[in-house]
């Protein structure tokens, strides 16, 4: 039997799980920063005003994504199962939600996500730094 893999919105009581894993997912690939730096009060303080969708694979979660409607902003999109079709599962569910374009930042430095970006159809429209870190903003549609 096949797994079986669901994208929905998240549940009060995943928000923690989701956190975690935000914070793993950051900790592990953002090597420019450093690791103390992610917090999960981060996550918790952004998802007040968020839309939180969970992949999960037999009830195991795989990726989060978050999405601020009022601008139709993924604020977030971080999953443990990369090249496994969970982030474009993430961000295709929310691109469907949204009412007109999609944006998002990306910071420089990560190019892994600014290639699977491209690779969405997603393009540069402008670039800046807050701090020490520069980052893009990408639209799709």
């Amino acid at each position: 039997m096949s797994p079986r893999r669901e994208i929905r919105r998240a549940w009060p009581e995943e928000l923690p799980d989701c956190a975690d894993l935000y914070v793993r997912v950051l900790r592990d690939t953002f090597h420019w920063q450093a690791p103390e730096r992610h917090q999960a009060e981060d996550f918790f303080g952004a998802a007040r005003d968020e839309e939180i969708y969970v992949a999960l694979e037999d009830g195991r979660l795989l990726g989060v994504a978050a999405f601020f409607r009022p601008q139709n902003f993924l604020h977030s999109l971080y999953v443990e199962a990369r090249g496994a079709g969970v982030g474009k599962a993430l961000l295709d569910h929310v691109t469907a939600l949204a009412d007109g374009p999609v944006s998002l930042k990306v910071q420089a430095p990560n190019v892994r996500a600014q290639a699977f970006y491209a690779r969405e159809g997603f393009r540069c429209i402008e670039r800046g730094e807050d701090g020490d870190v520069a980052w893009l903003r990408l639209v799709r549609g």
